[in-house]
């Protein structure tokens, strides 16, 4: 009887720990950006919501395509979107 009361003593205290103390941050997404809902087109500049247009994987990073012919652009010369992209501060 004594170990199923420490059981659910430390049972409720990790229920706590995980539900308001530093669980919860994992949970409701505040553990890093990664909740990022719109992207913006390295190439023209328009907003692209995640889970429209067209996608590419470049060292590591998505970018998001308003058309296929912005991500053809991208695609003959990314270097220079990426760079344009970083020196403007945008989002991938």
């Amino acid at each position: 009887m004594d170990g199923l009361l420490s059981l659910l003593i430390f049972a409720g205290l990790f229920y706590l720990m995980m539900r308001f103390g530093c669980g919860s941050h994992m949970v409701h997404g505040h553990n890093d950006k990664k909740a990022v809902t719109k992207h913006i087109d390295p190439v023209c500049g328009k907003e692209v919501n995640i889970e429209q247009g067209y996608g590419k994987m470049q060292d590591g990073d998505l970018y998001r395509f308003c058309s296929r012919e912005c991500l053809d652009k991208f695609e003959e010369n990314p270097v220079k979107y990426i760079n344009l992209s970083n020196e403007k501060g945008d989002e991938k």
